[in-house]
């Protein structure tokens, strides 16, 4: 897991919005990037449906949210559509994002990845990084000291 205070990674990679460029919103604008194993799973679906729930709140920041995992662009974009996230899931079929991000596998990724929540600030700086399922509050915590 990379350590708050490091520069956050660019990455380019499809998602369910269109090409993502990271380097795009580096330096401009807050960004939660939440990594999680699997779509179509329970903890997955309600970790996502909270951002979803949560859009104005994130908004608030001008926060860009995005959902991680390996998954093809087909399988999120089955998995958005079944739950309406309008954010946008991107496809890190070949790990390179993981990788990036020091976001360890679950028992060798026969179960998909860590479950880990970032935040970046607006000089592209993780300001937050945290494993598991974190609850919502605890991330805006992260959007609103940044933002101060």
């Amino acid at each position: 897991m990379l350590s708050i205070g490091q520069q956050a990674p660019g990455f380019i990679a499809e998602s369910t919005l269109g090409t993502i460029r990271l380097d795009d919103y580096l330096g401009r604008r807050p960004i939660v990037l939440i990594f999680y194993p699997k779509d179509e799973t329970p903890i997955c679906t309600k970790q996502l449906c909270a951002v979803r729930d949560s859009k104005a709140r994130y908004a608030e920041y001008d926060a860009l949210v995005l959902g991680i995992n390996p998954g093809s662009l087909d399988e999120h974009r089955r998995f958005a559509a079944k739950f309406k996230y309008d954010f946008p899931l991107v496809s890190d079929s070949d790990e390179t994002i993981r990788r990036l991000y020091d976001v360890g596998e679950l028992f060798f990724g026969l179960l998909g990845q860590q479950r880990i929540v970032y935040v970046i600030d607006r000089k592209g700086r993780i300001i937050y990084a945290r494993k598991g399922n974190r609850p919502t509050e605890e991330i805006l915590a992260a959007l609103k000291e940044q933002h101060e």
